[in-house]
């Protein structure tokens, strides 16, 4: 988890990134996607669009994988396991994004760049 004080971001770059957070925990990649689609103009609503956008592929590609598994019983804990850090992940992005600050998920996947 690594967290920076980027130059003052605006307060409403500061909102949009929250409700990208927080629409993540929710609707998965769409929030993410839709942002980094249309706020081309802000760095800080891109990085942590691009953020959330990769956290939510990640989580996808971790139930995925848990699917698979539960026909040997063992990925029903990796559901547990990605849906509480999802669910972690996701309220420490938007209490960081909410005070201003860049947050990286630590074992995202880094598909978008």
């Amino acid at each position: 988890m690594e967290t920076s004080t980027l130059t003052a971001a605006p307060q409403d770059s500061r909102n949009i990134a929250l409700l990208t957070w927080i629409g993540t925990l929710f609707f998965g990649f769409i929030p993410g996607l839709v942002f980094f689609l249309i706020k081309k103009e802000d760095a800080y609503i891109q990085e942590q669009a691009k953020e959330a956008l990769n956290w939510s592929i990640t989580v996808m590609i971790g139930y995925l994988v848990s699917f698979m598994l539960t026909f040997v019983l063992i990925g029903v804990f990796g559901f547990i396991v990605f849906g509480l850090t999802h669910l972690v992940f996701c309220i420490m992005g938007a209490v960081s994004t909410s005070k201003g600050k860049s947050f990286k998920v630590p074992f995202a996947i880094r598909l978008i760049k």
